[in-house]
């Protein structure tokens, strides 16, 4: 029998990473939302490494921040360990990589969560999603609660018809052993959203007592550390109790073994149907397919500083448990491992992110959400990034406001959004600084710089942190001036600074610039001969240095921006018959009209696109503009 049980202006499904960010955003914007999880437990569950951040994905969670979201915040409170990664390359590519406990980030999430205003929590499935005249209306739970709702934001993760595979074992079931979602997906198909299977999946876990660390390379942390959120910046310490992690490998008999049973893997043995991570393959698809490779990667790290439970990075595995302990023992330092938890690969349904918006809200279905795992991604930074987005456009939609759309200048936040609308993926789709081509400009030190104005914009910023914002630029804009007029004169004070850091001495004054560009100086090392410095934070110092030391490189792609824009902001209309359209090739007419581009730039990157279809597209408008321009004139 069902029944009314409230009215909420959102309804979030499901309480994952992309989840929470949702239902934060939305009822932090003064609107009534309604969370709902499969089980209470499992609020912000990290069912595969309980780690935030790393290579690009540290990008995210600064972006995150930047715009006022939670994550970033989080993982500040619960970190275990901090590592900046690619500290050896440019500023580009540092991201930082924080070790969580994991109970810890579920229950600070949980928590904050519940203490919302604006927002309720609740355990349920909802089974079904109720339409009516292609706008959204009502969700349904499993038993037959009513919710009515203007707006819905599906983040179903890898919940929908889970079912986990255990070499010839397989079952329906969510991550972690939770009840999976398995009436939803036909409620979807019935609203005419085609689905599709993914697949993923986690290493086994091992108890600490019996791992033998002494035959492992120690991974300790940084100790001068530096924090997720721009709001803990100035927080930057010496922290010596961080966890360390540990690094050891496979090796020939690794590999043998999982070659001998590899027609036991469900994986190889087809009973997988569901497209899996290229870049995060098991074990056993690393060994096929990297067959010249004598050893790969395996690090050992801790759960939580309450637990003895060790993960397993980099041997996920869909093999029989016997096979899988064979195959650990013989890995260095695991001899004796006994598990906790066997690896799993876990299968799901998803959707088809082309028939999103870039706002994503499904084409078609007014006031239909989708964020996270459920639109082809994988990793819990690139599902919160897209929930935080799919709540605040959700919020401004009922607020009759035009949504937030992030281009790929901007953010990498608006790179993965555009990649998962515009370009689709065959495979969970994971952020890499390699799909960046700004990458220089959208630096995780600079996030705050870039986004933070929007966050303050949309609401989600409070004017106390934007002032705050705006004193820290305001002085490294003053700083670069100063430094850019500074001069330094031939003393030999200067010049035995420059032979301690093998750079060439100086015969004439220079700018005090042009030296910290020389690439073997920077601007902390010039400080004995620049006595007329301020006091500057780290985050400033950083920030100067970056911006004086890199600055031709970033003008560069600061015009390839402006380029980029040129196309972009080239709006396009939504009720275009492209099949109308002279010059068009048949098969661009066909992708034109599915996908709906926003703009001439967004047009130029959906696959099957020519230049000569781009330059159609740039006649039509500009006929459009004169035909405009007469009309107002007569």
């Amino acid at each position: 029998m069902e029944y009314i049980a409230g009215d909420y202006d959102v309804v979030v499904i499901g309480a994952g990473h992309a989840g929470c960010e949702a239902a934060l955003a939305t009822s932090r914007l003064g609107f009534k939302t309604i969370l709902f999880t499969i089980n209470m437990d499992t609020i912000a569950n990290m069912p595969c490494n309980p780690h935030i951040g790393g290579t690009s994905k540290g990008h995210l969670v600064k972006e995150i921040d930047a715009l006022g979201g939670e994550m970033g915040k989080n993982i500040d409170k619960c970190f275990i360990q901090l590592k900046m990664l690619n500290k050896s390359k440019g500023p580009a590519v540092y991201s930082l990589r924080a070790q969580a406990d994991r109970r810890k980030y579920q229950e600070k999430m949980k928590h904050t969560l519940e203490l919302q205003d604006n927002l309720d929590v609740k355990q349920a499935e909802i089974v079904k999603i109720n339409i009516d005249s292609n706008k959204v209306q009502s969700v349904v739970t499993r038993i037959g609660a009513i919710y009515n709702t203007k707006c819905i934001i599906v983040a179903t993760g890898t919940y929908l018809k889970g079912k986990i595979f255990i070499g010839e074992n397989s079952y329906e079931s969510g991550p972690d052993g939770v009840f999976p979602a398995l009436f939803l997906t036909s409620s979807l198909n019935s609203n005419g959203i085609n689905t599709r299977r993914f697949k993923t999946g986690t290493p086994a876990r091992i108890n600490r007592k019996t791992i033998d660390f002494s035959k492992m390379e120690i991974q300790p942390g940084d100790n001068d550390i530096e924090y997720f959120s721009f709001e803990n910046s100035d927080k930057r310490a010496k922290q010596d109790n961080q966890i360390p992690c540990y690094l050891t490998y496979t090796n020939k008999l690794t590999h043998e073994i999982i070659m001998k049973n590899i027609n036991r893997s469900p994986l190889y043995g087809g009973e997988i149907v569901g497209v899996g991570p290229r870049y995060c393959p098991s074990i056993e698809d690393k060994v096929v397919r990297f067959k010249d490779k004598e050893r790969h990667q395996i690090f050992v790290e801790p759960l939580g500083e309450s637990t003895e439970e060790m993960y397993i990075q980099g041997m996920s595995s869909s093999l029989p448990e016997d096979v899988q302990i064979a195959l650990y023992r013989t890995v260095p330092g695991l001899e004796n491992c006994e598990f906790t938890r066997t690896a799993y690969a876990i299968e799901y349904d998803c959707i088809d992110s082309t028939n999103l918006k870039l706002s994503l809200e499904y084409k078609g279905i007014d006031g239909l959400f989708f964020a996270g795992q459920v639109n082809g991604s994988s990793g819990y930074e690139e599902a919160a990034a897209q929930g935080l987005m799919a709540g605040i456009n959700a919020a401004r939609k009922l607020s009759n406001k035009e949504p937030i759309i992030l281009d790929r200048s901007q953010a990498y936040i608006g790179v993965l959004i555009d990649d998962l609308v515009t370009k689709g993926t065959n495979e969970p789709y994971r952020m890499m600084t390699s799909r960046a081509e700004y990458r220089l400009v959208l630096r995780q030190d600079n996030a705050d710089e870039r986004l933070t104005p929007i966050g303050h914009e949309i609401g989600l910023i409070s004017d106390e942190r934007f002032n705050k914002f705006l004193d820290k630029y305001d002085k490294i804009n003053r700083e670069i001036q100063r430094i850019k007029n500074t001069n330094i004169r031939p003393t030999d004070e200067v010049n035995e600074l420059l032979k301690k850091y093998n750079s060439s001495e100086i015969d004439n004054g220079v700018k005090l610039s042009d030296l910290i560009k020389r690439s073997e100086l920077n601007y902390e090392e010039l400080k004995p001969i620049d006595t007329e410095r301020p006091e500057l934070s780290k985050d400033e110092i950083e920030e100067v240095n970056i911006k004086i030391k890199y600055e031709g490189y970033i003008k560069l792609q600061e015009e390839q921006i402006e380029k980029f824009k040129s196309l972009e902001n080239k709006k396009l209309p939504t009720d275009i018959d492209y099949e109308k359209l002279e010059g068009l090739r048949i098969e661009a007419r066909q992708k034109l009209n599915k996908y709906k581009p926003n703009s001439v730039g967004q047009a130029s990157r959906i696959s099957g696109i020519s230049p000569a279809d781009i330059s159609v597209l740039l006649i039509y408008l500009h006929e459009k503009e004169k035909n405009v321009s007469r009309e107002t004139q007569n």
